[in-house]
């Protein structure tokens, strides 16, 4: 406060920090007080703001910079204890006057101090008996707060915080729920019982909030995903039986559904969802089940009845989710077993029946009540017994309740927001479908067939017609069976139900995918080969892509086609298709047809290739394909002349794919002819491009032709699996086309879209997959290609340096870089160079590359290397083979010793960041340079040979900077000891190393670890650190260092343990 006049002025800073619209004035007052939040001293100035400011933005700043102070800083117990009591004398004071952000604030603030606080002194626990005490005042804004000072606790104590270790955050808040969740539940249902009449509905939130986020704690520690609206069986403990058992707990939410306040009925029907998911093993006599299950089954029945509240959107939804619990937990034969069964179901039913018709309304919660019913028809085989389940007539009618409303919604849609372009949103509405159409085959198959015929006598007859003619109409009759196909499609998806004839499933299967095969003969004739270009006819064109996948996997295929000749015989007389190479060549054609057709259409492009790639993966579908002439097409004319989307700008990342494809298929043959003959496209680009003068490399046309080549290489080394069919690429490659590569380098290092293909295709080429580079023991070749690799990576770094930058310095400047560095490093770890042979010879290649590459690493600072993610794995991927393999050669030693330490405290960074794979490459590296320095320095004796230059260069950088190793060991002990480290045995080898180089540094380190914990602990925790030492040698024999990993766990348990 010393620098501000007066009170006066802080609280002009925060009304201007909270209200003000001017960005620079509120980043001042927020420069300006941040000292009150950064700063323990300024605690008791908070305090005195809290006693006399008399502005709410003022109080706010007071209240937000102790919350602040209680989460980030360790504070000492009686400090916090403090803060905690004046905070609860404050709002019983003047909690009732305060403005509800600053109170809420004070109730998060002594909820937190609560927490951190729960195992260190039962005093903090008292916050229970304090909040029942505001209930009991005559005050009804007493009552209000002591309410929200639970609703707050429960949040906070289910809530995992990031300066809280998750295993203390599930201890305490398993201590929490055994002794207080159930009283402040029972509090939640007494304040509802209390409410429930006369009172403002503002009031009645507080209360159902509570008990909302009572039920939805989480009692086993197994966090529910929040991206998610879906959840498990909810665990209550079995001492919550008696009071789930008394009818008037779910009554009460049912009563409160009722009120007109939508944010109330809305939490009350979330209680109920979760109520209705309550483990059945809760219940131990299943009358107890049965009266629970009946009296939800009640409530639902009045609320379907009256359709009180369903007219907000909130509560719909809720219902919705409701309804979909009852078959998730209760079998089939239970909801049966409920006196109203038939009216209930009856009801469901015809509910389930209007919500399809006002689909566009329900879209996202018919998901539910489909979900219901699929799981009821899927549960209907196993059920025991003679009583009707009244499915037989409910079913039908809501599947083609559901077709009927798909195809309806075809003309009421938009482009901009059409059901059909969301993969996702097709996935939720369709999953249930095939359950609900196999129920009753053959009368759904009969529906769909009868909706599909006149459609596809409207399509084959406008393909007729010399012009489109009304554009509209077509579109309309193209999103219609779109909407067909992608329902045959997931029927078709599930290929068979419990308690179906199979042949009879087969037949049906054949008919409705007869009218799908007959359509593709027909989207690619007449005037409708004219309409690539329209959204309508590419959503067409997506969902005959999916049909095919779906049946692709119940039908094509050897041991398929042998089990599936009911649908083949059906086909044959309907389509002439008589077995699955037939259908195959079909399918192989219409891929055909879309690459080359749709040039400028990515997604139909990417649905296309996907398919094709399936089809060439899969060992006796791979095969196949060879056989067909279409295929043969494919592999014999993949120019751009005849599939137009190589050439095409936007499906450039396609091209990969594509020939990752074509190079799967080459590959299954055996012979290099083949595949020389499969090459000659390329070979002839590449030619082209080597005749190409240095200026004409600049020009859009020749740096488009070399990065189309780049990523079609890239896609063909995709596809080499194996030793004898990478050696058909390289041999290809190599001597001859390596100078185009270091050409086009030296010539555009400028031009990251020239480089980058480049780089990848290279990175591609030297990972060292399936042991695909291994090479006869005579043959240089392994030596030869890292020579090729450090050319490109030299010539690249030492352009790359001299570029300024730009304004967006990671497309320039951070992407080539950084995959340069993983070439080298795939290159340096890829087993099939021995790198001695370099320096024996006197070759600089191995110097040079490891040179130019540290350089481009130092050009980067650190910050950067931590905000771009692929860059940070790349850098640190690369320093940890850089410290493990080549430690005495590399120039990291050699560097002056500041540099020296930057590197190694980069290492340090990404020890404390959040990426376990990065701080495990870390560690890895951390301890290659700790035992480097123990064998070669520290463990050196009598006898031994004289340090190697790289020794000493090492010994002299520590002697220079001496607290470099102890600061790292320091930060290694603080995340095995606060933090939960998935990476705990690769964070244990260099903890290891670095004790074994000097016993004193660890000791230092062990004193300065227990002086910062509570005196009464430092005995306890002493002994924790003696046991850490026990049986451990002093070496770094693999033994030795498996038997500290498991005293470091052991010592890691006990000093957390209070």
């Amino acid at each position: 406060m010393s620098s501000m006049e007066s009170l006066a002025q802080l609280e002009v800073l925060c009304e201007k920090l909270y209200n003000s619209r001017d960005s620079a004035e509120r980043a001042h007052a927020e420069s300006t007080l941040k000292c009150f939040s950064e700063n323990s001293d300024y605690i008791s100035q908070c305090q005195y703001i809290l006693d006399n400011a008399s502005t709410p933005y003022a109080l706010m700043l007071a209240s937000t910079s102790l919350l602040k102070q209680v989460s980030d800083r360790s504070l000492s117990l009686q400090l916090r204890l403090d803060i905690r009591n004046y905070v609860m004398n404050y709002l019983a004071a003047r909690g009732p006057k305060l403005q509800n952000f600053v109170t809420v604030s004070l109730i998060q603030l002594v909820c937190r101090i609560t927490k951190f606080g729960w195992l260190d002194d039962d005093r903090f626990r008292e916050i229970f008996k304090e909040a029942t005490d505001f209930l009991a005042l005559a005050s009804q804004d007493h009552y209000l707060i002591g309410l929200r000072i639970l609703n707050f606790l429960v949040m906070e104590m289910n809530q995992a915080n990031s300066a809280m270790p998750l295993s203390l955050h599930r201890k305490i808040a398993t201590s929490f729920k055994d002794q207080f969740l159930l009283q402040i539940f029972q509090i939640s249902l007494t304040s509802l019982h209390q409410l429930k009449s006369e009172v403002a509905d503002d009031l009645r939130r507080v209360p159902i909030s509570l008990a909302l986020r009572c039920l939805s704690f989480d009692f086993v520690g197994s966090p529910v995903d929040e991206s998610s609206e879906e959840f498990g069986t909810v665990q209550l403990p079995a001492s919550w039986r008696p009071l789930l058992q008394d009818p008037s707990t779910v009554q009460i939410f049912f009563d409160y559904y009722k009120v007109n306040d939508t944010t109330v009925s809305k939490e009350a029907l979330e209680c109920l969802v979760r109520l209705a998911s309550v483990r059945r093993s809760l219940f131990v006599e299943d009358p107890a089940r049965s009266q629970f299950l009946s009296h939800l089954m009640s409530g639902t029945r009045e609320i379907l009845q009256t359709g009180q509240g369903l007219a907000d959107h909130g509560n719909y939804h809720e219902f919705c989710r409701l309804l979909g619990r009852f078959k998730v937990n209760y079998q089939l034969s239970e909801l049966l077993s409920v006196e109203f069964y038939g009216e209930w179901i009856g009801l469901v039913a015809e509910f389930t029946t209007k919500s399809l018709l006002s689909w566009q309304w329900a879209s996202n919660s018919v998901y539910y009540l489909l979900s219901l019913w699929s799981r009821l028809v899927t549960s209907l085989p196993y059920l025991k017994g003679d009583t009707p389940s009244l499915l037989d007539e409910t079913v039908p009618k809501i599947t083609e309740g559901f077709i009927t409303s798909r195809i309806n919604s075809v003309q009421a849609s938009s482009d901009l927001d059409n059901p059909l372009d969301s993969a996702e949103g097709l996935q939720d509405q369709l999953e249930s479908l095939p359950y609900l159409c196999r129920f009753k085959y053959e009368s759904c198959s009969l529906f769909i067939i009868n909706i599909m015929e006149p459609l596809l006598q409207a399509y084959t007859a406008r393909s007729r017609l010399p012009a489109p003619g009304d554009v509209a109409e077509l579109s309309v009759i193209e999103g219609q069976i779109a909407w067909m196909v992608h329902i045959i499609a997931a029927i078709l998806k599930i290929r068979q139900t419990v308690g179906c004839s199979q042949d009879s499933q087969e037949l049906f299967d054949a008919e409705l995918a007869a009218r799908v095969l007959q359509l593709i003969n027909i989207t690619d004739t007449g005037v409708h080969a004219q309409r690539y270009q329209e959204l309508s006819k590419q959503r067409l064109d997506r969902a005959i892509l999916i049909f095919v996948q779906n049946f692709r996997r119940s039908y094509v295929g050897d041991q398929a086609m042998h089990a599936s000749k009911q649908l083949y015989a059906r086909l044959s007389e309907l389509l002439g298709l008589t077995d699955h190479l037939v259908l195959l060549n079909v399918i192989v054609g219409k891929i055909a047809t879309n690459l080359k057709c749709y040039a400028e259409c990515e997604d139909v492009i990417d649905h296309t290739l996907a398919l094709f790639q399936d089809l060439a993966s899969g060992y006796m579908t791979g095969k196949l394909l060879l056989k067909l002439e279409s295929t043969k097409f494919i592999m014999a004319n993949h120019s751009r002349e005849n599939f137009p989307f190589l050439d095409e700008y936007r499906c450039v990342r396609s091209r990969t794919n594509f020939y990752y494809i074509l190079g799967s298929l080459v590959f299954m043959e055996d012979g290099p002819i083949k595949f020389r003959t499969f090459m000659e496209p390329l070979l002839q680009i590449a030619v082209n491009l080597e005749a190409s003068a240095d200026a004409a490399f600049r020009t859009d046309a020749v740096k488009y032709a070399f990065t189309g080549l780049m990523r079609d290489l890239r896609g063909i080394a995709m596809a080499t699996n194996s030793r004898r069919t990478y050696g058909l690429l390289f041999d290809w490659l190599y001597p001859s086309r390596m100078p185009l590569l270091l050409r086009a380098i030296s010539l555009l290092t400028d031009e990251p879209e020239v480089t980058t293909p480049l780089f990848k295709f290279m990175s591609e080429f030297v990972l060292n997959k399936a042991q695909r580079l291994t090479f006869d023991s005579s043959s240089p070749n392994g030596i030869l290609l890292f020579r090729e690799i450090s050319k490109l990576i030299v010539a690249y770094g030492s352009r790359i340096l001299l570029l300024p930058n730009g304004t967006d310095i990671y497309a320039r400047k951070y992407k080539g870089i950084w995959i340069s560095l993983t070439v080298l490093s795939r290159a340096l770890c890829g087993n099939y160079v021995n790198f001695g042979v370099f320096e024996l010879y006197g070759d600089r290649a191995l110097a040079d590359a490891l040179d130019i590459s540290l350089k481009m690493t130092l050009s980067i600072p650190l910050s950067d290397i931590l905000t771009f993610k692929k860059l940070s794995k790349a850098y640190y991927g690369y320093m940890e083979v850089m410290f493990n393999n080549h430690i005495t050669i590399s120039s990291v030693l050699i560097l002056d010793t500041s540099t020296f330490v930057h590197i190694v405290s980069t290492l340090e960074s990404g020890l404390k960041g959040l990426d376990t794979g990065i701080s495990t490459q870390c560690a890895s590296a951390i301890d290659s340079l700790a035992a480097f320095y123990f064998n070669n320095i520290t463990n050196i004796t009598a006898g031994d040979n004289p340090p190697s230059p790289a020794a000493l260069n090492l010994a002299r950088h520590i002697g220079e900077f001496p607290s470099l190793f102890p600061q790292i060991l320091k930060t290694l002990f603080e995340i095995i000891i606060f933090e939960d480290a998935g990476n705990q045995w690769s964070l244990s080898r260099p903890i290891l190393s670095l004790i074994m180089i000097s016993e004193q540094m660890f000791s230092d380190l062990r004193a300065q670890i227990l002086a910062s914990q509570a005196v009464e602990q430092q005995q306890r925790l002493s002994q924790c650190f003696d046991k850490l030492m026990t049986d451990v040698t002093r070496s770094l024999e693999p033994k030795n260092r498996d038997r500290f990993t498991q005293n470091l766990t052991t010592f890691r348990h006990d000093f957390r343990a209070k």
